[in-house]
């Protein structure tokens, strides 16, 4: 797990051993210029970045209080390669919450994507990624979780009444933490709309007038938020991944379940059809062996493979298009050896902590175990792959510290400028909630669906008509007429 450190010395901050220059409050300068923002190298990630520059921008920790105590923020800048061209900036957001979005604009531009981010965005935009509030570079949370605690995630498959009383006892403890944490003043901070409010300031310190925005999974509720916030700042806005106009609340956290279900049969017909994997050869057994690793892995956990990490393992590996190394893993469990699971080099502490704060505190939960333990009881019948782990008890239902601002309630009130973009099939957005953000959204969007598994679209699906309209609108403007199917792609 990556260790990230941030403390100030000699003026800048100090970020893993890379040095970034010290934040400036955020101007306003004239639009196209960046005079208040100094610029260099980026700190290190795990994604190689050298295209991008950095700095930092100082935001208010409550917009109540614009002159009041101030966090930091590091954004990063992927140049626009035809500054003649240039049209403005193009901020994004990855998803999360709770995940860095400082080298996102380089990842976009990776050759081994389907497909990269061309020539024609390129020219038109300086790409902009961000570390929200609380994560990463930019000043982080933290819930001094443990080990132990970090390893249950935010998936335990919950079996029976007594499994979810449990995990209330750690959900409890989570909750306590994050209230008795060194950065529980900024808790009721970390709201999806004071993120949104950073978004504007950024654009204020980078000197636009206006600026586009790319937001997949959790960021494209992000993006609602924002361009709801600020209607008139906001120009292009692509929304990969929907999420309901709620964000992550209750229905979305039970939504997982349904969007492994709507998933899971692309990876069962792919496992029947590769018989070397030895899974099933009808995709009714493949669905059986997951039960079956499933039971097994309950009774005898192979290493870290418990019967929640498995189930966890195989609806995050769903996201991918690439099944070869989900049926690998199943494979090597099949045959009582204990896969490798590669570490992505996330810093889990702070993307935990981070994920609590903005979940836990924007959105009423159920404060009831009995209420959990129905849901429970109901989702694992009606989603049985995830649903007992998906409606589980989490820190949530303990939350001390309420959000400071309501929610912001999505509507179509605002320019016609937001396009939706979504697979059918995606297990972490479920199609059936990007047709909820849709209808909130009203005259103001366009949504194409498209025929497909996974989740992400933008850079990473291969349907060329999907990533052909987003790719014309943020480069012309140009947005289909009226919403779109697109249909399935064979290669």
């Amino acid at each position: 797990m990556r260790k990230v450190l941030l403390a100030a010395v000699c003026g800048a901050v100090a970020v893993a051993g890379v040095t970034v220059p010290a934040a400036s409050d955020a101007t306003t300068s004239a639009p196209g210029t960046s005079r208040a923002l100094t610029w260099g190298t980026c700190p290190a990630t795990t994604l190689p970045t050298p295209d991008l520059e950095c700095t930092t921008v100082r935001v208010p920790l409550d917009y109540r209080q614009p002159s009041g105590k101030k966090i930091t923020l590091a954004i990063s800048r992927l140049p626009s390669t035809d500054p003649g061209r240039r049209r403005g900036v193009l901020l994004t957001n990855p998803g999360g919450p709770g995940i860095s979005g400082l080298d996102f604009p380089q990842l976009l531009t990776l050759k081994g994507l389907p497909a990269p981010l061309p020539a024609s965005v390129r020219e038109q935009y300086d790409v902009i990624g961000i570390d929200p509030r609380g994560v990463g570079r930019s000043t982080p949370v933290t819930c001094d979780l443990t080990p132990e605690q970090i390893a249950i995630g935010n998936l335990p498959y919950a079996r029976t009444p007594a499994d979810v009383t449990a995990q209330a006892r750690v959900a409890k403890a989570e909750a306590a933490q994050c209230a008795d944490a060194d950065t529980s003043w900024m808790l009721p901070h970390m709201t999806t709309a004071n993120t949104a409010r950073d978004l504007d300031t950024v654009r204020q310190a980078l000197g636009e007038s206006t600026a586009s925005f790319l937001g997949v999974s959790y960021g494209s509720y992000l993006g609602a938020v924002y361009t709801t916030l600020f209607p008139r700042t906001t120009d292009r806005v692509v929304l990969d991944s929907v999420m309901g106009p709620e964000g992550y609340d209750i229905t979305a956290m039970r939504g997982l379940a349904r969007g492994m279900e709507d998933r899971f049969p692309d990876f069962a017909a792919y496992a029947a059809a590769h018989p070397e994997y030895g899974l099933g050869a009808t995709p009714a057994r493949v669905t059986r062996k997951y039960h079956q690793l499933a039971d097994r892995l309950r009774r005898r956990p192979l290493g870290i493979f418990t019967e929640s990490v498995f189930r966890g393992a195989t609806f995050s590996k769903l996201y991918s298009t690439d099944f070869d190394n989900l049926a690998g893993i199943w494979q090597s469990l099949d045959r009582g050896v204990e896969p490798e699971l590669p570490d992505d080099g996330a810093d889990l502490q702070n993307t935990l902590a981070a994920r609590f704060a903005v979940i836990c505190g924007e959105s009423d939960w159920p404060r009831s175990v009995a209420r959990y333990q129905l849901d429970v009881a109901v989702d694992r019948v009606r989603y049985p792959k995830l649903g007992a782990a998906s409606a589980n008890i989490s820190a949530c239902a303990f939350w001390h510290e309420p959000s400071a601002g309501p929610k912001v309630a999505i509507t179509g009130h605002g320019p016609s400028n937001v396009l939706l973009v979504q697979n059918e099939r995606d297990p972490g957005t479920p199609l059936v909630n990007a047709r909820r953000l849709r209808v909130a959204f009203g005259v103001r969007a366009r949504m194409v669906t498209i025929d497909q598994g996974g989740h992400g679209v933008y850079g990473f699906g291969a349907n060329r008509c999907g990533s052909d309209a987003m790719n014309t609108y943020l480069a012309t403007g140009e947005r289909p007429r009226q919403d779109v199917f697109c249909a399935r792609e064979t290669r």
